[in-house]
């Protein structure tokens, strides 16, 4: 599975409903919900129990996303279905999903659904993870 095809399933969510916590398509996604699920839409599905709130600076509750769903930590330039992770405000990391013809695809708090943000980004980068081949 290539980072195409995840970047394809997190669009296809474009338009879905933020809920904190959420992890589906009925009830709405969060940031890490949208990785996950589609992570699970591409056949790679991660369970993580993990007990975060909207605002954090926490970012070692994140750190076994990566590794448990087969990335790798990189610092090239950005790909289809890379990961990253903002920090989206002074007490707020973030994470998206880097869109099939750039931008990113993120569940997004404020606007209350899951859009396509084009770059530039609004948000710094502290972090961006690749899908190896399965």
């Amino acid at each position: 599975m290539s980072g195409l095809e995840l970047a394809c399933a997190a669009e296809g969510f474009v338009g879905a409903s933020f809920r904190l916590h959420g992890r589906d398509l009925l009830t709405g996604f969060d940031c890490l919900g949208l990785v996950l699920v589609a992570l699970a839409e591409i056949g790679r599905p991660v369970h993580l129990v993990l007990s975060y709130g909207l605002r954090n600076l926490e970012p070692e509750r994140f750190v076994r996303l990566p590794g448990a769903a087969g990335f790798v930590e990189t610092a090239t330039p950005l790909e289809a279905g890379d990961v990253l992770m903002l920090k989206a405000g002074p007490a707020q990391l973030h994470l998206a999903i880097v869109g099939v013809e750039g931008g990113i695809v993120h569940a997004h708090a404020g606007l209350g659904r899951v859009v396509h943000t084009p770059f530039p980004l609004p948000w710094p980068v502290v972090g961006q993870w690749r899908l190896r081949d399965a």
